[in-house]
Parts: C-alpha cells; structure tokens; sequence
C-alpha cells in the first residue's frame, strides 16, 4: 500500500489507519531532529539584542546545566524560545506545546508563562503592566517561573558569556523526546521542585 484508499476519513478501513499509524510512528520519531533543525535557525532570528536568539537559547540552558539543574530544566532552558519563528505573538505557547508531552508538568508550565513573567523587566517602557503575572500566584508553579526568567531568561544575554554549543546539549534533548509523550512518571502532575 503506497496510500490510503479513502478520500474521506470516514471511509478509512482498518488497514488505511493501520498503514497510517506506521507513518505516524515514524514522523513522530523525527521530532527531535525538526525542534534540533528550530532551534539551531534561531541564529536567524530577529535582530536587535547583543546575541542572536540561538545565542539566548544557548547561555539560558548552559547556566541551568552549571547551576545543576536536572535535565527537564536545561531542555526547558534551552528551548523555551523555539516558537520564536513561527509564533512571535504567543512564543511561549507554542514552545510548551512541543515539550510539554515530554517534560515535567512544573517545567511545561513555567514554558508557557514565562513570557508573561518577563514582562516585569520591560513592558513599563512600552505602557503596559508589569505585574500581569500576579494572576499566577496561586499556582504551585509561580515561583519557579520568577526564578526561572530571573535567572536563566532575562540574564542570558551576554555576548562575553562562555556557553555550550548545541552539540553539548543535543544528547539531553535526544533523550526527553525520546521518552514516552504523557508518561505520568515523568510528567509528575502538581509535583512542584522549582529550581536548584
């Protein structure tokens, strides 16, 4: 079978989906090699800022590895600005979407906030309202995200700092999209560790 036979979905036969679930498998199996592909065209990223984006990426994920963080964290680190190209209104939405089957719920959701929680440093300059994060502070997560853009987002943009290149860290990320997407055990819902 070189396709399906249906036009429809509904009409799909237990073998279509079958031979589909096949191909899926194996796009699947080349989601590392694509977010490795993002995150290195960041280098291309928009302008303005002292190192590129890819720079940015990369001093965030080598002070979360000197500082000890786990391996969830440095990923996180090293990632969290991926949706940069594609989203630029909502780029941490879209990057906690791609990790988010893979990490640590406490890691998914600082992804997804942090840029929110950034807007403290900044958006008084432009008129907006730097305690928008407030709404967050019931969350068990709230503090991890502030410790998180403090010291590994907003201090990451040092063109003299000594970072890691991608190869160092490509074996951590080959091995958390390699797990099992939405294994409970290392998703840990609710568990909250925060950061070294």
């Amino acid at each position: 079978m070189q396709a399906v036979s249906f036009t429809q979905m509904k009409d799909g036969t237990r073998e279509d989906y079958q031979f589909l679930a096949k191909h899926e498998q194996s796009h699947m199996d080349g989601t590392v090699d694509r977010v490795l592909e993002v995150l290195a065209s960041l280098d291309g990223s928009f302008s303005g800022y002292q190192v590129s984006r890819l720079g940015h990426s990369l001093i965030s994920a080598t002070m979360a590895h000197r500082d000890g963080a786990d391996i969830d964290w440095v990923v996180t680190a090293l990632l969290h600005d991926i949706g940069d190209q594609l989203a630029p209104c909502n780029h941490d939405e879209l990057a906690a979407a791609v990790l988010r089957p893979y990490v640590r719920e406490e890691c998914a959701w600082v992804l997804r906030w942090h840029g929110t929680f950034q807007k403290i440093y900044y958006i008084h300059h432009l008129g907006g309202d730097p305690d928008e994060r407030e709404e967050f502070r019931a969350s068990p997560y709230f503090q991890a995200c502030v410790d998180f853009c403090e010291r590994w987002d907003q201090s990451a943009f040092d063109p003299n700092y000594n970072f890691e290149p991608i190869a160092f860290f490509e074996p951590m990320v080959r091995e958390v999209f390699a797990r099992r997407p939405w294994d409970r055990d290392v998703l840990r819902p609710g568990e909250v560790i925060g950061l070294p």
